[in-house]
């Protein structure tokens, strides 16, 4: 499992330092040129490049398959890496926005490789082997920005702007995911989803789950640092919360997959959901709590992220959701300040409520879907559990008998 592993993660990983060096720095670049109001706009062709890309390389996926489509993305990841280089350098600064666009499609391609990481290894450990994956995207999220002072320096050394160092880091970086995902072996695309009724609502509502888990999570924290900014906190007390947050968004990940293949997704995303309206709602305390709520924020969309992500039955739904998950992004970024300065976080926490009770309501009503007259005795014990690890851990090839399922549960 490990070694089919290796690639997909490795590739993951450098594409996430790739993001996070020209995404820092590409603001500073446009600030200094163009003025701080304007600073934000590269970030958001990123955004919008992950959210096409997601699209672009579903679309591959169904063509060409899991590892080519990889391989696409990543290439294009690596022209976008190379245009930010020459607008760091004297081009003219549009090739910025053009390549953070295109390293945007990269980016998707580093997110949607977590289904190529399931679909190779036994259906039992789908669900670890896609948290592996986005656990260990982590650590290039968090070693990129120890990497560039050092790429400056370099930059200085070779003659070139200093600014130019971290889009040469993101460069390398990209080219190394390029070169990493050339060991990525092919697997089988996993089938359309089953016609029959509850197999069609299952996808529906994992996708909801996730573009809903993504949209809170990224309300509440756009609005973070204007909250601690507004209340005097420093930068070392806001760089503390942040760090809570994205421990609890992805350290967890390997025990929520060890959860996913245990016991199926219900419980995951329930309890995923329940997470998201008590984080929202420890947050509007801004006390003590403050700090353990926003961990319990990142593991909420955790649970959501890959709890949903376990339900999916096609290439081409994956990456739908996926896109969808990055365009709410951009569009939660920025009505997040507006809501914030109308009403502080009890308004984004109402946003939480609103948005994640009806989905625990419909989970625990598919829940009790398979057994009716029991759910009218006793709402709250409906067995779905057989049905729910069935659905995720069905693979084409492969039968799972749904009086037990695999992996012995």
């Amino acid at each position: 499992m490990l070694r089919v592993l290796i690639p997909v993660v490795l590739a993951a990983a450098l594409m996430n330092a790739a993001m996070v060096a020209a995404s820092a720095v590409s603001a500073i670049v446009i600030a200094d040129d163009l003025g701080p109001a304007l600073a934000g706009l590269p970030n958001t062709a990123g955004v919008l490049g992950t959210a096409g890309g997601a699209m672009a390389v579903g679309r591959w996926t169904v063509r060409f398959g899991r590892a080519q489509a990889l391989r696409t993305g990543y290439g294009v990841g690596v022209a976008g890496g190379a245009l930010t280089v020459l607008a760091a350098v004297g081009a003219p600064v549009a090739l910025l926005f053009v390549g953070m666009l295109l390293l945007g499609v990269g980016n998707a391609a580093s997110l949607l490789s977590r289904y190529a990481a399931a679909d190779a290894v036994p259906v039992a450990r789908r669900a670890r082997a896609m948290s592996t994956v986005v656990w260990a995207s982590t650590a290039g999220a968090a070693g990129g920005p120890f990497l560039m002072a050092p790429s400056q320096s370099l930059a200085t050394h070779l003659g070139l702007p200093a600014l130019a160092g971290p889009f040469l880091l993101a460069l390398v970086a990209v080219f190394s995911a390029l070169v990493a995902s050339s060991a990525v072996r092919g697997a089988p695309v996993a089938p359309a989803p089953s016609s029959t009724s509850s197999t069609r609502r299952t996808p529906v509502f994992a996708a909801a789950v996730m573009v809903v888990g993504h949209l809170v999570m990224v309300a509440l924290m756009t609005a973070v640092p204007v909250h601690v900014h507004s209340h005097g906190g420093g930068l070392g007390a806001l760089g503390a919360m942040l760090s809570a947050h994205t421990l609890g968004m992805f350290a967890l990940s390997p025990v929520t997959g060890w959860w996913i293949d245990r016991r199926g997704t219900r419980p995951v995303v329930r309890t995923g959901l329940a997470l998201l309206v008590l984080s929202g709602l420890l947050i509007t305390l801004t006390g003590p709590l403050f700090t353990p709520a926003l961990f319990l924020l990142g593991y909420a969309w955790n649970l959501c992220y890959l709890g949903g992500s376990a339900q999916l039955g096609s290439a081409e739904l994956e990456s739908r959701v996926e896109s969808s998950i990055w365009t709410v992004a951009a569009v939660a970024t920025a009505a997040s300040p507006w809501l914030f300065t109308v009403g502080g976080f009890p308004v984004l926490a109402l946003v939480a409520v609103v948005l994640a009770v009806p989905l625990l309501v419909v989970s625990l009503a598919l829940a009790c879907d398979q057994s009716r007259v029991l759910s009218r005795l006793a709402p709250w014990s409906c067995p779905s559990r057989r049905t729910d690890l069935v659905a995720h851990r069905s693979r084409p090839g492969r039968t799972t008998s749904p009086e037990r399922p695999a992996g012995g549960q």
